[in-house]
């Protein structure tokens, strides 16, 4: 079994989560260069192109200051090969008997997707207390994870989807919610265009909301 940073530890100081779908391996060094100027030294790196794992990889290698993660896990070979390529945390939109048991041998940070209190309840039988709370704005996350705060006082949730600068800070302040999950401060078409100084800045806006 590989042992390392619990969830808790993890997202003390890390509550924002850059969402990151990449194609271009050569823009990977200088988007993790952004994202650590701007005040962020964590992001997810979801499996949804081919080079994801090569991407993971090379970031973990080269920018050892950013703690980098795998989202879009949906089995467990993608959570082997997350791991392989040098994730340090994982993010699935689900919850699968497959992906427990990998989450049961690697004993690292693993935030499977819920949506419904059926689901949060499967994942807490599973010894799981952080989960994604996916795709959030779509299913009113705000009051529905208002409500989950006295049904499931021991979860804490991570919402994604549909996250923005707007209704980020109301996200932060619930008190079951240990982070957020941003795609807009690296939206593709700004990676494509290696504006990074527009995702430094973007960064330093919804850090400084915390």
């Amino acid at each position: 079994m590989v042992d390392r940073l619990s969830c808790d530890d993890l997202f003390a100081k890390n509550k924002i989560i850059p969402v990151v779908t990449l194609n271009d391996i050569e823009k990977a060094i200088p988007l993790a260069n952004a994202l650590i100027k701007g005040g962020i030294s964590i992001m997810e790196v979801t499996l949804r192109t081919s080079t994801a794992f090569q991407i993971i990889e090379r970031i973990a290698i080269e920018v050892p200051e950013i703690t980098v993660g795998a989202g879009t896990v949906v089995t467990g070979k993608d959570y082997h090969n997350a791991i392989k390529y040098g994730a340090k945390f994982i993010v699935s939109p689900g919850l699968t008997q497959e992906l427990i048991k990998a989450k049961d041998f690697y004993n690292i940070p693993f935030i499977p997707g819920t949506i419904t209190p059926t689901e949060v309840l499967n994942a807490l039988n599973s010894g799981l207390t952080h989960l994604k709370y996916f795709p959030a704005e779509s299913y009113n996350g705000l009051d529905t994870l208002k409500h989950f705060a006295s049904i499931f006082p021991n979860i804490k949730f991570c919402p994604t989807g549909g996250i923005n600068i707007r209704n980020a800070k109301l996200y932060l302040s619930l008190p079951n919610v240990f982070a957020i999950g941003c795609s807009f401060i690296v939206a593709e078409n700004l990676i494509a265009n290696s504006n990074f100084e527009e995702i430094t800045k973007l960064t330093n806006e919804i850090t400084s909301i915390q």
